[in-house]
């Protein structure tokens, strides 16, 4: 079975495919799937672990809750054991987030299909394939759409599993952020200056559970720098749209006001990470046809 772990290892064929099988669940195709699938959630997650279950559930497939408070991880048991345990019991995938970047490299020697729901701040591949459906939906291709991603670009998987994917689909892409948090990413520091030639922003989430040595701006410095206010949502093109992966810091990366704008697709960003975790366990369940 075909895993899906990270967005550098996703032709553009198969994201292609995915973007359209999730364009046919979306328009009430129906599909049973027969398997398992177990999700394991080693990090909090609502949207993602919510709509993996949503998704398993539109399928048909039997779904196995994994609580890591009462499992044999806390008697010390490693990933690749438990998710061998998953296999020998007949699990047929198995949907994981984990601290640990690239945590399934230690997972090569499974036969089961693995699908990454996050790694560390590493990369988060359905995630990135929903935003790409989303700007799909928006602008019917990828080919000079100008994207500018702002906030937390070092620490953000959303960031860096969007990066390759939008280049390589044709889009073109500005991150914006203090230097502090550059990365390996080449970013600017104003956002104002891509504002109006911006088709897409795509704000992130300031993660200060990733933080050592703490935030750098207060939650009221970093609006007036590098969140989206009302005043910069008045300066954007009239066909731009607002995303934002969340959990959302409300006044901090967006105003309040904004998050359910008439340009704000953030809500069917989640909406649509049913239809895309349909296609993604569908492709890795039976493979692409």
């Amino acid at each position: 079975m075909p895993n899906i772990l990270t967005m550098n290892e996703l032709p553009n064929a198969t994201i292609m495919h995915l973007i359209e099988r999730a364009t046919a669940f979306e328009q009430g195709e129906q599909l049973t799937l027969s398997g398992t699938v177990a999700n394991l959630f080693f990090e909090p997650s609502t949207r993602t672990k919510m709509s993996f279950e949503m998704a398993e559930h539109k399928l048909g497939i039997a779904s196995l809750p994994f609580e890591t408070g009462f499992s044999s991880v806390l008697k010390g048991e490693t990933l690749y054991d438990t998710v061998k345990t998953l296999e020998a019991i007949g699990v047929d995938a198995v949907v994981i987030r984990h601290s640990e970047e690239q945590y399934y490299e230690q997972l090569a020697g499974v036969k089961l299909a693995v699908i990454n729901g996050g790694d560390g701040s590493g990369q988060h591949p359905t995630q990135s394939l929903l935003d790409l459906y989303t700007i799909w939906q928006e602008f019917g291709r990828f080919d000079n759409i100008h994207v500018t991603i702002a906030g937390d670009i070092a620490h953000s998987r959303v960031a860096k599993s969007n990066a390759k994917a939008l280049r390589n689909l044709g889009a073109d892409v500005t991150f914006v952020c203090p230097a502090e948090w550059s990365g390996d990413f080449e970013t600017s520091d104003r956002l104002d200056d891509s504002l109006a030639e911006t088709d897409v922003v795509m704000l992130l989430r300031v993660q200060h559970e990733r933080h050592e040595s703490g935030v750098l701006l207060t939650e009221e410095q970093y609006h007036e720098q590098y969140g989206l206010t009302i005043e910069r949502e008045k300066r954007m093109k009239d066909s731009a749209i607002v995303m934002h992966p969340a959990p959302i810091n409300r006044g901090v990366e967006i105003a309040d006001s904004l998050i359910e704008c008439e340009r704000s697709r953030i809500f069917k960003q989640m909406a649509n990470g049913v239809y895309i975790r349909m296609a993604v366990l569908e492709y890795a369940m039976k493979g692409r046809d």
